[in-house]
């Protein structure tokens, strides 16, 4: 079956979103796995190997964690934007040290990391292993690392390792 379809995740994913951007026709449906196919030979000409993954549970554990931090911290970048009473803030970069290696791992941290509001992936050194991000609302350094660390990095940590 990975001969013909050798990233089933990757073509099952794109075929839904497909579906549910477009709407169900049977013509959407067979570009759609068009799509899906060609995206799938053109991961694999490029060497790309397919995710496997650790512990399953974790990944919706992660995707509502992510969620309601999306939510709590557009609300927060909401109130101190149009706050009438300004207070001082500051913005600041963190380095922070990283224990999770995988290509995809990082690649699903630095997504949810810029998909908060509030933070920005900067840079990330795979030889100091070693991230650094932009925080709009800078108060406590560490505790910004610990929130990292122990909410997003540790759940990856068992989806990917």
């Amino acid at each position: 079956m990975r001969a013909i379809i050798p990233y089933p995740l990757l073509t099952v994913s794109l075929v839904l979103m497909w579906l549910l951007l477009s709407g169900f026709t049977p013509g959407h449906l067979v570009l759609a796995v068009i799509v899906a196919m060609g995206a799938n030979y053109a991961l694999r000409a490029l060497g790309e190997e397919s995710p496997r993954f650790g512990r399953w549970a974790a990944i919706p554990e992660l995707f509502f964690i992510v969620l309601y931090d999306i939510i709590r911290s557009n609300i927060a970048v909401a109130g101190i934007l149009l706050s009438l009473t300004p207070r001082p803030r500051t913005s600041g970069f963190i380095q922070m040290p990283l224990r999770l290696t995988h290509p995809m791992g990082l690649a699903v941290l630095a997504v949810i990391i810029t998909s908060t509001p509030g933070t920005a992936w900067f840079d990330y050194s795979a030889s100091r292993r070693e991230l650094i991000i932009h925080v709009f609302d800078l108060v406590d350094e560490e505790e910004w690392i610990a929130l990292i660390a122990n909410r997003y990095e540790r759940l990856l940590l068992e989806i990917f390792e």
